[in-house]
This record gives structure tokens, sequence and C-alpha cells, in this order.
């Protein structure tokens, strides 16, 4: 079954899930001893961020070329984060079922946009750059026969009157 295209990328369940463990993240990073650790909690909140942001960078970019380079980087966010979860853990900035919830959180996101990569590239779908210029004709097109449409209703009407 096919679903319905995406319009913007907040539709996106791989965003949704980026988002999700964004601010969990965040919620993480700022609690006591973790918020002490700057540079930590200054890089996993990037990293999380990335995520989210090269998904909708991507998206917007208009081509399915560019989209699925920007879901590896986005990919490879996800793997940045679970590192530091592990720092994290290690340092005890996190409980081990906090790391355990986010790291997986984290690998379902990855699988995820994996999943969705190999989606685009088996989909045959150029993108919206390629998409575009076909679509503006074929509207110009309608535009045209629905004018013409019009004008001949109009004339119809207009010889209907002259003979009544």
């Amino acid at each position: 079954m096919k679903g319905k295209a995406a319009e913007s990328f907040e539709e996106l369940h791989i965003y949704q899930r980026a988002r999700e463990l964004t601010n969990a993240v965040y919620s993480l990073t700022r609690e006591d001893a973790f918020a002490r650790d700057r540079g930590l909690a200054d890089q996993i909140r990037r990293a999380a961020v990335s995520i989210m942001s090269n998904i909708a960078e991507g998206f917007e970019r208009g081509s399915s070329t560019e989209f699925i380079q920007y879901l590896y980087i986005a990919k490879g966010s996800c793997g940045e984060v679970r590192a530091q979860l592990s720092i994290a853990c290690d340092q005890r900035y996190i409980l081990p079922e906090d790391h355990d919830r986010l790291h997986d959180l984290a690998r379902r996101t990855s699988g995820m946009i994996s999943n969705f990569i190999a989606h685009l590239q088996d989909s045959g779908y150029k993108g919206e750059k390629q998409t575009r210029p076909r679509r503006r004709e074929v509207e110009a097109r309608q535009e045209r026969q629905s004018v013409l449409r019009a004008a001949q209703l109009a004339n119809m009407r207009l010889q209907s009157d002259r003979q009544s």
C-alpha cells in the first residue's frame, strides 16, 4: 500500500522521532552533573540537533540525491549521540536505564533513517527539483484548458440567447 508523500519535513516519522530524541537529550543534559560538563552537554545537544536539522535541510533541498546525502549525515549524528550517551553513562552523568532508553531511541531513529534511504533509492522519485518544472507545465496546460472551456461555454450561451 502506497502512502501519500509528505508535503513537509515535519510530517516525516523520522523527523518526529529525531525531535523526540533531541528533546530527551536536552532534558537529560539539564541535570546537574551533566550540565556541569558543558563540553559534553553541548556536543551531544549539537549532535541531536544535527539529526533533526539534516532531515529538514535534506527534505527542503528538493532532490532525492541531496536528501539521501543529508539523511546519511543525520544517520551519522545518531551514532554520535549513542557514543556520547555512553560517555555520559560511564561518567555517571546519567543512569544506566536513561542511557539504555535513549540509546535505543537513537538506534531506532538510525534504523528508520536507513529504511527511508532505501525507500528513496528504490522509489525512482527524483525530488521536487525534477518534478517542479513538469508539474508547472501540467498546471499551465490545465489552466489554459479551463480558460478555453469557459470561453466555449460563454459562446454557447451567447448563441443560445441569440437563437431564443
